[in-house]
């Protein structure tokens, strides 16, 4: 029998967790959250202008600690959203280096032509586009206001952060584009306008990132992680991080002396479980590549033994390219090379309501015909396993 069996009854009694999802960027629908089938809602920040925007959503839908340490989970149809701070590789540009500028926190002008001259590859040529870029941001201020958001919510999660070679950065809105805007949408996003020809240099993103990269750590906090066109280089600065704190992988020796002591001692050998520790470390503790796109040879790199981060994996319908059939594709081939303990399910969507809930039921139907597991045992599966992504625990 098809586990996926579109016939089926979705157990949404189970409980369904959308792993990645922007619901505010569309106010309007805000309020259609606690009808919702899902049951929580991983929401993330990206820019400027929807910071405070996921703060405000926490506030008035934020799941608590309390219903954390529910274990049947029964808490109330209101408390539906994990929130996430953190500033896409779209908007990268918008930030500045104070050290690159003698500790200041805003930017005449001429600096801020100069800094976008700096970070945009290949450098534009018309001052008039560059002056029409939105005023930059000071990124060590970005990163102290994202802590004190980290410490307001303690279920908070870093994100969405990343790298992307693909994108262009749009064009500054015409007066006649500005004037037809729709006022429903959280500004700052592209929203039709047409792309330049200008991407942010991928130095400039992987000091965005690791800057962030080492907040969660610091914090021991989850994170969001985009990645497009750039999956070698996420993982390499993703394992910048955590150089020289990789975990020790016992030899077949080793093993073989461990056995032998514990025999010698009447006790079973028993694999020592480690407990979240709070520590701060400059990696953090847990990544989600979210709508992975990347091929399944490279998913080996991230579940290795020595990886002291546990690397998760979420899939959408609404971004990645799943084939026709189960068994041909490149989603297909990631889904079944990620570790059955490592898969997430998301949305990826700006507007809540009933479209996000048909997505995600579509996503995990196919991620259970995939991994070919039963409906119900797959939707238990993936509920443990972003648990155990969001707060660590299951």
């Amino acid at each position: 029998m098809d586990p996926s069996n579109s016939d089926a009854d979705f157990p949404w009694h189970l409980g369904i967790f959308d792993a990645h999802c922007h619901p505010t960027d569309t106010l309007s629908n805000l309020p259609l959250i606690p009808s919702m089938r899902a049951k929580v809602l991983t929401v993330m920040a990206t820019r400027a202008q929807d910071q405070q925007l996921v703060a405000q959503a926490a506030n008035d839908m934020g799941v608590t600690e309390e219903d954390v340490a529910s274990e049947d989970m029964d808490w109330r149809q209101s408390h539906k959203i994990i929130p996430s701070f953190g500033w896409h590789p779209w908007f990268s540009h918008q930030m500045f280096d104070e050290a690159d500028y003698d500790g200041a926190t805003s930017l005449s002008l001429d600096q801020k032509v100069a800094h976008y001259e700096s970070v945009l590859t290949p450098t534009p040529t018309s001052p008039d586009f560059l002056r029409a870029l939105p005023q930059p941001q000071p990124f060590g201020h970005f990163v102290s206001q994202t802590r004190t958001h980290l410490q307001q919510y303690p279920l908070a999660l870093v994100g969405e952060v990343g790298l992307d070679r693909s994108f262009r950065i749009p064009e500054a809105w015409l007066p006649q584009e500005l004037e037809q805007r729709d006022d429903a949408l959280t500004p700052g996003g592209r929203e039709g306008r047409k792309l330049s020809p200008y991407r942010v240099s991928m130095e400039h993103q992987k000091k965005v990132l690791t800057a962030q990269l080492h907040l969660a750590g610091e914090t021991q906090r989850a994170v969001s992680m985009h990645g497009v066109q750039a999956h070698g280089v996420v993982f390499e600065t993703l394992a910048a991080t955590w150089k020289g704190h990789e975990r020790h992988v016992p030899s077949k020796r080793e093993k073989k002396l461990q056995e032998a002591a514990a025999k010698r001692s009447a006790e079973p050998a028993e694999e020592k479980v480690e407990s979240p520790s709070p520590t701060p470390k400059p990696y953090p503790p847990r990544v989600c590549l979210h709508s992975y796109s990347g091929p399944a040879e490279a998913v080996k790199q991230y579940v290795a033994p020595s990886v002291p981060c546990d690397v998760f994996f979420s899939f959408s319908t609404t971004i990645n390219a799943w084939s026709d059939s189960a068994e041909d594709g490149k989603v297909e081939a990631a889904v079944r090379a990620v570790p059955d303990n490592r898969v997430l399910v998301e949305s990826d969507m700006h507007i809540a309501g009933d479209e996000m809930d048909h997505q995600l039921e579509q996503a995990v139907r196919k991620i259970c015909q995939v991994k070919q597991w039963p409906l119900e045992e797959g939707v238990k599966q993936l509920r443990s396993n972003w648990r155990r992504f969001v707060f660590g625990r299951e």
